[in-house]
């Protein structure tokens, strides 16, 4: 049995390696084995599509080519650059991260999982990602796709979310691992679960490993990885004003150590419970910078799904009636003109 085994790992690791094409899908990360590239990438890429990426990814380096020029860089910078990808957190977190390598690395990113873990934004996934890709170390990648490549190949019959399934994955990937070109084989993981091993009907007739998935041979692959029910996402009700003050509009800045951290929005805040649309905006501003406003008519709706929970969005144009503004609830807060 154990030299079965032996056989099935030597299979996938060879037939992997064979199969994988880096520049298949047009990744220009995938063109460099600079180590602060293949960082950026794999942050970015942290919640968020390949497609979607490739421009900001682009952007970014032109920008920021170095982690000098990063830490260096305004987090304001940062975040304008990042506008539109989401998960701003995961800029701030590449900010910080950059001004640590500069001091505490000479510049230099880390080479070894764990002193990759202590710079923020950076887990067990991400750290190995980038010590197997940018430096071949022996460390094992556990993603999205790479959890579902392995629930279905060895049809595990456990939710990969308990903390006991997802050591035995780990396990797993780690005894996967070849000898050598560890960061294509890891790679390679990825690239078979994000473009063959699909999460609904994959497409088994093309993959190189279908020989030995356990799930294809009984025709279950479908059923794998197992997932528990998905659980209601709670829903905030939330508003917001647009202060006009003469020719002017008042914007601050969010806390930084709390969602969308150091952004800057329109004052606002949740809506009580019994309390009107149109009382909550004017509470809110007031509560946020002891600026009185009235609240005139409302000016649009806005849905939206973040990760743990919706919103419904209320933005109200409102009059400034007094006050001058303090930050009472918020890092900082502008009077700007309309093409600011």
């Amino acid at each position: 049995m154990k030299t079965g085994k032996k056989k099935i790992t030597s299979l996938i690791q060879d037939t992997l390696l064979k199969w994988f094409q880096p520049d298949i899908r047009g990744m220009p990360w995938r063109k460099t084995r600079d180590p602060y590239a293949i960082w950026i990438s794999e942050i970015m890429l942290q919640q968020t599509r390949v497609n979607a990426v490739i421009p900001y990814y682009q952007r970014f380096m032109k920008r920021f080519p170095d982690v000098q020029s990063l830490g260096r860089a305004r987090i304001d910078t940062v975040f304008k650059l990042w506008e539109g990808m989401g998960y701003y957190s995961r800029a701030r977190n590449l900010h910080q991260a950059a001004k640590m390598i500069v001091n505490n690395y000479q510049g230099k990113l880390p080479q070894t999982v764990s002193e990759l873990r202590k710079l923020p934004g950076i887990g067990p996934y991400t750290a190995g990602a980038i010590a197997s890709i940018a430096f071949e170390a022996r460390e094992p990648v556990l993603d999205g796709n790479v959890i579902r490549v392995l629930c279905r190949v060895y049809m595990i019959s456990a939710n990969p979310s308990q903390t006991k399934t997802r050591k035995q994955l780990w396990r797993l990937a780690d005894k996967l691992l070849p000898t050598n070109n560890i960061g294509d084989f890891n790679q390679a993981l990825m690239e078979l679960g994000a473009t063959v091993c699909l999460p609904a009907n994959p497409l088994c007739g093309e993959c190189p490993i279908a020989a030995v998935c356990w799930a294809k041979k009984r025709n279950q692959q479908n059923m794998f990885p197992v997932r528990s029910g998905k659980k209601l996402l709670p829903h905030y009700t939330v508003v917001a004003g647009v202060v006009w003050k003469n020719d002017k509009i008042l914007i601050d800045k969010r806390l930084h150590d709390g969602l969308l951290g150091g952004l800057w929005e329109f004052p606002g805040g949740k809506r009580k419970t019994g309390e009107s649309l149109k009382a909550a905006v004017e509470r809110e501003i007031y509560e946020e910078l002891a600026v009185k406003v009235e609240a005139i008519k409302p000016y649009m709706k806005i849905e939206h799904a973040y990760s743990h929970f919706r919103i419904t969005l209320h933005v109200f144009e409102c009059r400034y009636l007094a006050g001058r503004p303090q930050l009472l609830g918020c890092a900082d807060c502008k009077w700007v003109l309309i093409n600011e």
